[in-house]
């Protein structure tokens, strides 16, 4: 009877493999590392069902096939595995010290760029950030400027490579958003276990898109009055519900309690200050120690707008405070 010939290990013993149990050869890369191409190379017999053919020893060979055969690239595949110096891992091992100081350096010329221009409310990008622009924008300008007055930074940013992408836009807005974690982190601790009170306003952005803004009042652990600003939220709409919904969503996110809120503050809007549905009735209805507070300076501007309705002199005399305003705030001679 025809049988498997222990032989032919020799000839290719770097892949054939041999099932007692099934009587059947088999390819072992192709059946690691085989890509889906089909039936190419005849791959399924030595793969699922098995080679058992034995009157056709050629077809072993026909299995390997060219340089380029699906079989050759399985094999491949397996060296490349078994090269343990080509792998991801013992490159950053190799790593020098030498790179991670110098990377070090350029990420921290980078956040110190950022935290300077936010520090100063100034914008990032330029309109023209190409290599020729004479002006590349607040960010990459200061970082220059920081380079040209260090010259280690200098030397580290002139052998970037190419390729890198700190300075990328993506990677501005991952620190920005990393910076502003830590700010709002440090309110928070600021604040500790006490009692605060909201001030919310809404508006629509550039976009006609709904946004909510809420900062905190509170006293501090010194005994001064502090607001801090805690953030925007986009809402669908302005009623009472999404804007409630919004607040609870920012107080889960920041750990804190609706039961330490002792005060609400917004201007005289319905969806704001109403007795049945306003945003102030439906936070008393669940903490009433929560007191509202008509903002002062929503209630001085009505009170101006409704006086200068009966008083064409008080009408007048605004209206001419604000051209002087004008005419003297625009020239320094004035």
């Amino acid at each position: 009877m025809r049988q498997f010939n222990p032989k032919w290990f020799k000839e290719h013993e770097s892949w054939l493999e041999y099932s007692i149990e099934k009587d059947a050869a088999y390819c072992l890369y192709c059946y690691l590392f085989r890509q889906d191409v089909g039936m190419q190379s005849r791959g399924d017999s030595f793969v699922t069902k098995g080679f058992n053919s034995w009157n056709k020893k050629e077809k072993l060979d026909l299995h390997v096939r060219g340089v380029n055969s699906a079989h050759n690239q399985a094999l491949k595949n397996g060296e490349n595995l078994m090269k343990q110096n080509q792998h991801i891992q013992s490159v950053f091992v190799k790593q020098s010290n030498q790179d991670k100081i110098e990377y070090r350096t350029q990420l921290n010329a980078i956040i110190d760029c950022i935290r300077f221009l936010l520090h100063r409310g100034l914008a990032f990008r330029g309109h023209d950030e190409s290599d020729d622009s004479s002006d590349k924008g607040n960010f990459l300008e200061l970082l220059q400027f920081l380079a040209d007055h260090n010259d280690v930074i200098n030397e580290v940013l002139k052998k970037t490579p190419k390729n890198s992408k700190l300075t990328h836009p993506d990677i501005q807005k991952d620190i920005v958003n990393a910076v502003a974690y830590k700010t709002t982190d440090a309110i928070i601790g600021d604040l500790g276990n006490g009692f605060f009170s909201i001030l919310v306003d809404e508006s629509r952005d550039i976009s006609i898109k709904e946004q909510m803004v809420v900062v905190l009042r509170y006293v501090d652990k010194k005994g001064i009055v502090t607001e801090r600003f805690l953030g925007i939220v986009h809402v669908a709409d302005t009623s009472a519900l999404s804007l409630k919904a919004a607040i609870e969503f920012l107080f889960s996110k920041y750990a804190l309690s609706l039961s330490r809120l002792r005060g609400q503050g917004y201007d005289g809007a319905s969806n704001m200050q109403g007795e049945f549905n306003g945003l102030k009735t439906s936070i008393l209805k669940e903490n009433k120690s929560a007191f509202y507070v008509h903002c002062f300076a929503h209630q001085l501007q009505l009170t101006l707008v409704a006086v200068a309705n009966k008083r064409i002199d008080i009408a007048e005399f605004f209206s001419l405070v604000s051209k002087i305003v004008t005419i003297v705030g625009a020239s320094c001679k004035r």
